[in-house]
């Protein structure tokens, strides 16, 4: 792998450190700039949607493990790229978490956890996995629809599906689970505010999720034009697309 696997890492470190770094923070001075529900929704999907388009052709714009274990699992990116981009990605949302908890005032942070996801009232441990879940499977099978499948549309709309698709996920899973998504986006809030109730919800759903809608994905519609699995010279692209198994 050497610079080029570093050069990946580089960039889905960046991508998880503004999905932190925006996302969480939206949800800490939503009291104050009155944005809401909609407004962090927004900041999330537009955060990915510009860094995906950003630095897509760098490392294919993953910045969330169950994205890059959907990649896997279809054998699309190898296993030691994927924990190159794993590591990344999880010391990325860490960095994000410790600056916002620098940063902004105690009183913002605190009320919030630091936007660590949680479950919303009435709702249970288990419905709360099925829906990050299925979350996750609607934001992976947007990810190989539009920028895994050659002939998806991610040359002319860039991260504009895949970040409206966690806009809208936001829009009915946020007051009900925080509708993370992304196994980085729950541990570096996590992590740094020491808040972990339930948390093994925004690991084990959006894992499964992902693996289901890339597998589904992979199996309905892509596995009669099989890749060389991303990282390996038979892969062929300097440049991947987005979400393309961050070769």
């Amino acid at each position: 792998m050497g610079r080029d696997a570093g050069e990946r890492a580089f960039a889905e470190f960046v991508g998880a450190f503004a999905l932190i770094f925006v996302g969480a923070g939206s949800i800490a001075v939503a009291g104050t700039a009155g944005g809401g529900l909609v407004g962090i929704a927004f900041a999330h999907g537009l955060v990915i949607a510009v860094m995906a388009s950003a630095v897509g052709h760098i490392s294919g714009g993953h910045f969330n493990p169950a994205v890059t274990f959907g990649f896997l699992v279809t054998r699309r990116i190898e296993p030691a790229l994927a924990g190159v981009y794993w590591a990344a990605q999880l010391a990325g949302a860490v960095a994000g978490a410790l600056l916002l908890e620098l940063l902004l005032p105690n009183a913002l942070t605190d009320a919030v956890s630091l936007g660590v996801p949680a479950l919303g009232n009435g709702m249970g441990a288990g419905a709360g996995m099925v829906l990050e879940a299925i979350l996750t499977f609607f934001l992976v099978w947007v990810i190989f629809a539009s920028a895994a499948d050659p002939r998806g549309t991610f040359t002319a709309i860039a991260g504009l599906a895949i970040g409206l698709t966690i806009t809208l996920d936001i829009l009915i899973g946020g007051p009900l689970t925080g509708a993370a998504m992304n196994p980085a986006r729950a541990f570096g809030p996590e992590l740094v505010s020491g808040e972990w109730a339930d948390a093994w919800i925004w690991y084990v759903g959006p894992l499964l999720g992902g693996a289901a809608a890339a597998l589904a994905y992979e199996w309905l519609y892509l596995r009669r034009t099989p890749s060389a699995p991303l990282g390996t010279p038979e892969s062929g692209l300097d440049e991947p697309r987005p979400a393309d198994a961050a070769r």
